[in-house]
């Protein structure tokens, strides 16, 4: 059987199953509301990109084995991760409840692995009010099951600690060339550079950081005939002439965490969900308009996370190997000191666009779960004043996030097709490596 239609029918075999028995659509809301909360907290500590994709995979991989240890409807992911988490599967409490434990794992590994993550205690008090009301669990079965929750939750955040994540504090501090044609910080806040050796970060499918390494980017030249020149004057000239739906693309895919703005000599941070946050928004947008049941749903959310985490770690192992200069600072220098994007640029090397490419890896896992031409709304930005707006497919989200750095004026072409290049290799690989196929 073509390992495609293999997993259609499984994902179809479990909507079936659940139907049979529960209101999914409670369900899936319940889910959906608790991976915002993790948002919320993402958004409060200004996580960054990578980082916030590295909190959703974990987070989401504790609800996804806990569904797995209680209904064993999910394939055992852990064989196919680089490295074995070699989790032990504690003893199942009596009339365990798989929405009840699958959210508590989620939340209970948030709270341990982000730096606010006590705020989620609320969504776990919410939690167990709303089961002990709906279905009438009692406090000793409530202790039994939140006690096998953090069980699990524990084996994954040793599984975390052994990513070398807490290392990144231990490195040299990253330092800007001096050398003409590389990062260095931009207006208005000229933050330093962010995550600079994330690319020493454990990958979860990945070989290597290195593995899907993308083309090589345009060199940089002051020479005006020069095709640096060219892709320089190009994210110059679009800035100068935007149409709206251009400037609206924009704003719509900004997702820059670190973006702020003044009131006088008071800086104030703008409040913005990351790329990968606006992604997981997009997957329970998707998983909702489908139906799905719960374990679908966790399958295809912690998947993307996944494919998430590996791309961040692909695309900043580039990013501060080419070190590239961003527009802003190349159209200063040699063509305009008072040009500004319109988008604020974030604090980190040019190349490749990293929204280009986990938002092509995110593509590549929805498409392959829920097919292409899958129609749908995208309200992420609602929370943040944002209008939605509506697709085709996945595919054309992910192609509009990637040229929409082009119109904000933060990243050059090549970075963003090549960008979306790497996405997709990376994503068909995470695939391959789950299912057997991409």
């Amino acid at each position: 059987m073509n390992p495609r239609i293999s997993i259609a029918l499984f994902l179809l075999i479990i909507c079936f199953h659940a139907q049979s028995q529960t209101n999914h659509s409670q369900e899936l809301q319940i889910f959906n509301d608790n991976v915002f909360g993790l948002s919320e907290v993402m958004l409060h500590d200004v996580a960054s990109p990578p980082a916030a994709a590295r909190f959703y995979s974990y987070a989401l991989l504790g609800a996804y084995e806990t569904i797995r240890i209680l209904g064993k409807t999910l394939p055992d992911i852990d064989k196919k991760f680089r490295e074995d988490p070699e989790l032990k599967a504690p003893v199942v409490p009596a009339n365990a409840d798989v929405v009840f434990c699958a959210n508590y794992t989620m939340l209970e590994v948030g709270k341990q692995i982000m730096p606010s993550g006590p705020m989620l205690d609320e969504n776990q008090k919410k939690l167990v009010e709303y089961f002990r009301k709906k279905k009438k669990i009692g406090k000793t079965s409530v202790a039994a099951q939140i006690a096998f929750c953090q069980d699990i939750a524990t084996q994954i955040i040793q599984y975390a600690r052994k990513d070398q994540y807490n290392k990144l504090s231990t490195y040299t501090r990253y330092r800007p060339q001096k050398e003409e044609g590389h990062w260095y910080p931009t207006p208005p806040e000229y933050m330093g550079a962010v995550e600079p050796q994330w690319a020493t970060i454990r990958p979860f499918f990945l070989d290597s950081a290195q593995q899907f390494t993308p083309d090589r980017p345009v060199l940089f030249s002051k020479d005006t005939t020069s095709q640096f020149y060219n892709i320089t004057k190009e994210v110059y000239t679009i800035g100068k002439n935007l149409s709206v739906e251009q400037r609206k693309i924009a704003s719509f895919w900004d997702c820059n965490p670190f973006a702020v703005t003044y009131s006088g000599h008071m800086a104030i941070g703008l409040k913005k969900i990351s790329p990968g946050g606006h992604w997981m928004g997009i997957t329970g947008i998707a998983c909702k308009k489908a139906d799905m049941p719960l374990d679908s749903a966790v399958l295809v959310h912690t998947m993307v996370a996944l494919a998430l985490h590996d791309s961040f770690i692909s695309c900043w192992d580039e990013k501060y190997k080419s070190d590239r200069i961003r527009p802003e600072t190349a159209i200063n220098k040699f063509m305009d000191p008072s040009w500004r994007p319109l988008l604020q640029t974030p604090p980190f090397p040019e190349y490749t666009s990293g929204h280009s490419v986990v938002s092509a890896s995110s593509s590549e896992v929805l498409t392959y779960f829920l097919g292409d031409n899958f129609k749908f709304t995208d309200t992420s930005e609602l929370y943040f004043g944002i209008p939605e707006r509506d697709f085709t497919s996945f595919y054309q989200a992910a192609n509009e996030a990637a040229i929409s750095r082009l119109y904000g004026g933060i990243h050059f072409r090549d970075a963003c097709d090549n960008g979306v290049s790497q996405g997709k290799r990376v994503g068909q690989f995470v695939l391959t490596k789950m299912f057997g196929t991409n």
